[in-house]
């Protein structure tokens, strides 16, 4: 990630700074807010048992979150006994982000609001033959999708662009991105954020993948310690996740699997990198190589696979022996509990797992649980979106009480 994700605590809180009322009451109104996000719609006294606050300070602060239109009435409590309750909840319309997963193969776009809605969704082929189209795309693809969901550009508080690659915030660009030729160029990125006209984010897609995997596919709810998601596509990444928070690196490249070199061939030529060797281009060479006749995709050789093409059997469970060496090389250097299949590749986790498990057994005493994506392919377009608003959501609320106060 280009940075680290906020958390929630109210923005512009520092412990050098002095006390004074303004911030007491800035510092309620985000408890308040968060509050009633985490819990759901509640009342003035529920919220008064929850926070500890008295209840004339709740209503003020609830009026003040009114007035800046960060809060709103959502309906009723009608007691058995007792007088009913008014119920409040976060006005979701009180800012927009927008959530972006640029693939060699596709581009995949989503505007939300606070509460995390998809309101308008793109889902096209990237057509680009040079860096510069596939930016001019993303913009394009923003734009239709923003003006899809009756909005402006003005309107999106907040872009996430998940790439492959990691990002370079010296460089102003992205390294290791090397299923995008070109891509890696300094000012791409300047140029797509010019386009958007809003501030952005740039995240490494595996990464954004394992947070919108944590979070709302296998690891919900989950208990994981350790949670690894593997991004196998047209290129080959991780993403770790240790108790609920991303793990970077020192240069934000932790996870790069993909170039770890094999060992040489028996010929004594270079064995390539895991990703050479396992992800969708080798997958259709070895189907080729094979006497599958082409041209073929790697989605078809795993259909023929799954209609009991021998050739196309054989050449499944090759890349699923080649991927062992990632999830191995993984397995001990992090001791994940969970590890997530993910990706084009990884959808056809059906056919992988059970030879990527033989394959593993034979490389490593290491025995993590292997599942495949709940989220599929639209795992690093959540990841993005649910990062936005965690960097939207504290803007939001700064500025619309500032103008509000």
């Amino acid at each position: 990630m280009s940075r680290h994700l906020p958390t929630t605590v109210p923005p512009g809180r520092s412990p050098a700074q002095p006390w004074n009322r303004q911030r007491l009451r800035s510092n309620n109104e985000w408890l308040l807010l968060e509050r009633l996000r985490l819990a759901g719609p509640s009342s003035r006294a529920q919220l008064a048992r929850d926070t500890g606050l008295s209840k004339p300070t709740v209503s003020a602060a609830l009026a003040a979150l009114e007035q800046a239109g960060l809060a709103r009435e959502a309906g009723h409590f009608v007691p058995e006994r007792g007088r009913t309750a008014v119920l409040y909840e976060p006005d979701p319309l009180a800012g927009h982000v927008l959530g972006v997963d640029i693939g060699r193969a596709r581009l995949r776009v989503a505007v939300a609001d606070l509460a995390g809605e998809i309101v308008a969704r793109r889902d096209i082929p990237n057509k680009g033959r040079t860096a510069n189209a596939v930016a001019d795309a993303v913009v394009a693809a923003a734009r239709e999708t923003t003006a899809e969901a009756g909005l402006a550009a003005a309107d999106i508080d907040h872009a996430v662009i998940g790439t492959p690659g990691v990002w370079d915030e010296e460089r102003r660009g992205v390294r290791y991105a090397t299923s995008l030729p070109g891509w890696g160029r300094p000012g791409l990125f300047d140029r797509i954020a010019a386009g958007l006209e809003t501030g952005i984010t740039v995240g490494n897609d595996a990464n954004l993948a394992a947070l919108g995997e944590y979070t709302l596919g296998v690891g919900r709810g989950s208990g994981s310690r350790m949670f690894a998601y593997v991004l196998v596509g047209t290129g080959l990444g991780v993403g770790v996740v240790r108790d609920g928070e991303l793990l970077a690196g020192a240069h934000g490249a932790l996870g790069e699997v993909g170039l770890v070199p094999l060992p040489p061939r028996p010929d004594g030529e270079p064995g390539g990198t895991i990703e050479q060797a396992a992800a969708a281009d080798a997958v259709v060479r070895t189907a080729l190589e094979l006497g599958m006749t082409g041209p073929l995709t790697a989605k078809q050789v795993f259909d023929a696979a799954r209609a009991r093409d021998p050739l196309a059997i054989t050449a499944v469970h090759r890349a699923a022996g080649q991927l062992a060496y990632a999830v191995a090389v993984l397995s001990a250097v992090l001791d994940p509990d969970v590890i997530v299949l993910g990706g084009g590749i990884g959808a056809s986790a059906d056919l992988l797992l059970e030879p990527l498990g033989r394959a593993l057994a034979r490389l490593t005493p290491m025995r993590p649980t292997l599942a495949p994506s709940r989220l599929g392919e639209e795992a690093v377009l959540l990841g993005a979106v649910a990062t936005a608003l965690d960097l939207a959501r504290p803007e939001i609320f700064a500025r619309r009480t500032a103008l509000a106060g």
